[in-house]
């Protein structure tokens, strides 16, 4: 006889048969149950394997109360969302290291009202066991909507507005700016300017006042060159343009992103600066797709995407889990890889 329910497919029923084991053994060992001895769980995994039996997720859930999905919530405009290098790598970092750990990715972009709203209901409405959430500017509403969530929530980066009483993991974003002014000073600059992302966002405050304390300890003068632009290429070839036309003798310059430093590279070249020796230029983010292509490869500080998500799942799935985690700003090392720009 073939086993199976109605529609042929192999049932529980039929993969403790198999294993020679009580119905209720074979399912507390499908859901990895302690109480269930080690021999019985390998009979029971086994006799699945060989009768290709699949548990029923719906059914599962009403159980474990899971649903075996995270949502991964991007909350950024949806125009610029596919054309930043870190988010993409975000998205990919988030499919990896949930693959690994057995959960299904649920992609949510939020891009306005409207948008909030609709992630909240869906939220709410448990399809999902907990969040991993890219929310960085200050003004942002999703932050706090999520606080009233019976469900764990980790942040990439700064929360919104909220600085305590959150999971966050971010990264050393003072400590990567100062390391690309300290190795400019090093190299002999003396008028280095910046080109700042939007100061909405804390990680380009930060990266901004870090330029500016650093250049102060080297007894360097910051005035006039400090340029706000918006994480885009178009923005920073538009800084680059301004910052030249206010102090043409500026010898260097720290970019806060890859993407704004290929437009930066595009307007000192239209106006023949040669990079290095005429301006030096060092940008953050060293993603693979940019920095090293760049002509010439920009240095850049190096920020890794994969790790800040794999260390977000780790704390995810641990509170998942009923661990006692304090909620705690985690801040990831940066580091930087020199190139020929500067």
């Amino acid at each position: 006889m073939i086993p199976g329910g109605d529609d042929g497919r192999p049932t529980l029923e039929d993969v403790a048969a198999f294993a020679g084991v009580s119905r209720s053994t074979a399912s507390r060992a499908l859901n990895d149950d302690a109480y269930v001895s080690a021999r019985s769980k390998e009979k029971v995994l086994a006799a699945a394997k060989d009768l290709g039996y699949f548990p029923n997720q719906a059914a599962r859930s009403l159980v474990t109360r899971r649903t075996g999905a995270i949502a991964l919530v991007l909350s950024e405009p949806e125009a610029r969302l596919l054309d930043d290098p870190y988010r993409t790598a975000v998205m990919r970092a988030g499919y990896r290291e949930l693959a690994d750990v057995g959960s299904q990715m649920v992609l949510m972009f939020v891009d306005g009202g409207e948008d909030l709203a609709r992630t909240m209901r869906f939220l709410e409405g448990g399809h999902v066991d907990g969040a991993l959430v890219f929310a960085p500017h200050r003004a942002d509403p999703l932050p706090k909507a999520l606080k009233g969530l019976r469900m764990p929530v980790v942040f990439g980066g700064q929360a919104g507005s909220i600085r305590s009483g959150v999971h966050v993991v971010d990264f050393d974003n003072k400590g990567g700016a100062r390391q690309a002014v300290r190795h400019l000073v090093e190299i002999g600059r003396t008028r280095i300017a910046t080109i700042a992302g939007p100061q909405d966002q804390t990680a380009a405050v930060q990266r901004l006042s870090s330029w500016r304390s650093t250049l102060l300890a080297a007894g360097l003068d910051p005035a006039e060159l400090a340029e706000e632009a918006d994480f885009t290429l178009t923005g920073g070839r538009d800084a680059m343009s301004r910052l030249l036309a206010r102090r043409g003798d500026l010898d260097a310059v720290f970019v806060a992103s890859d993407m704004m430093a290929a437009g930066a590279l595009r307007t000192l070249t239209e106006a023949g600066r040669k990079i290095p020796d005429d301006v030096a230029v060092i940008s953050f983010d060293n993603h693979a797709s940019l920095a090293p292509v760049m002509n010439p490869p920009l240095t850049s500080i190096h920020q890794d995407p994969q790790a800040q998500v794999r260390e977000m799942v780790t704390i995810l799935m641990g509170l998942l889990a009923g661990e006692e985690i304090k909620p705690r700003n985690q801040v990831l090392p940066v580091s930087m890889t020199v190139r020929e720009s500067a």
